[in-house]
This record gives C-alpha cells, sequence and structure tokens, in this order.
C-alpha cells in the first residue's frame, strides 16, 4: 500500500486537510469498480455540471441516489419487476445486460449542490450546480492610509523623558 507525505504541502496551504483521505480514497479503487456501469460527467454551463450514467434495465425503484457530506452516492440493486414484487428466476441463452448491483461514489467540490435525478431510456441524470454563497465570493478589500501610531507614542515618551 502506498502512502504519501503531505506535510511540505501545509506549509504553504489552508483548508486542504482532506487531499489525503481523497487520494488515500483513489488508491484502493479496482479497476472493476470503475467499469460498470459507463458514465459520463459533462459541463452544461459555468456553474452546471451533469453525471449520466448508464443503468439499462434498472427501474427508479431499483436506484438510489444520496449526497453524504461531500460524495454523491448512486446505488443500483435488481430484484423486483415492474409490479414490486421479487422478480422471478429467467433463464436466458445469452445475457449481455448487466443487472448486477453497484455501488459507485462521486466526490464533490465545495459549493457543488446536487439539483435532482431523472431516469430517461436507461440513463441516469444527476443534476449539479456549483453555489458560492456572497461571503466565498471574491471581494476587494480597502487599504486605508493610517498612522503608525506605537512609533508617535515611543517618539513621545522619548521627548519627554528628554525634556525632563
Amino acid at each position: 500500500m502506498r502512502s504519501y507525505d503531505l506535510s511540505p504541502l501545509h506549509r504553504f496551504t489552508v483548508g486542504f486537510d482532506n487531499v489525503s483521505r481523497l487520494l488515500d480514497a483513489a488508491t484502493r479503487l479496482d479497476d472493476a469498480a470503475l467499469s460498470y456501469p459507463p458514465y459520463n460527467i459533462e459541463k452544461l454551463g459555468e456553474d452546471d455540471y451533469r453525471v449520466t450514467m448508464a443503468v439499462a434495465g434498472f427501474a427508479e425503484s431499483d436506484l438510489d441516489v444520496t449526497v453524504e457530506d461531500s460524495t454523491l452516492i448512486v446505488r443500483g440493486r435488481m430484484g423486483r419487476d415492474d409490479t414490486g414484487e421479487a422478480a422471478e428466476p429467467r433463464t436466458f441463452l445469452h445475457r449481455g445486460i448487466a443487472t448486477r448491483a453497484f455501488e459507485r461514489r462521486f466526490e464533490l467540490a465545495d459549493h457543488i449542490k446536487v439539483e435532482g435525478a431523472r431516469l430517461v431510456n436507461g440513463l441516469l441524470h444527476v443534476e449539479l450546480k456549483r453555489e458560492v454563497p456572497e461571503e466565498k465570493k471574491p471581494r476587494r478589500i480597502a487599504i486605508s492610509q493610517g498612522h503608525a501610531r506605537a512609533i508617535e507614542h515611543q517618539q513621545a515618551e522619548a521627548n519627554s523623558s528628554q525634556a525632563a
């Protein structure tokens, strides 16, 4: 297992404590988990994104989309037919459509909100939007001209001691 020492980065960064957690999670992933189900991540506009997953054969009731902390989790589990009853076993001559259970996790950046999800023609679309609060947006800081009061105070003390 690889371990990364990120302590040199702490000298000039603030608030990136979760980077080591993200790197650890990335090294634990296996290639099989990355291939199913296939997905796209699109940037639709300045602050709009979409994650699209190919979930052919899954109904809305078979899918679960949740957000925990800053992680979008999409889970799929087949097992019920359209009536809600447990599906009866079927005999396949060829089975090319994968319907195995899956869990896919996406780490969301700060201020990314999940707007909603919809299932259309076997594609699950999860709409995302970046909403930066006003207090987090860049703002200009006014620079005022002031006196060096401590220096003036020391000079005043020096003048009064010389006068005495």
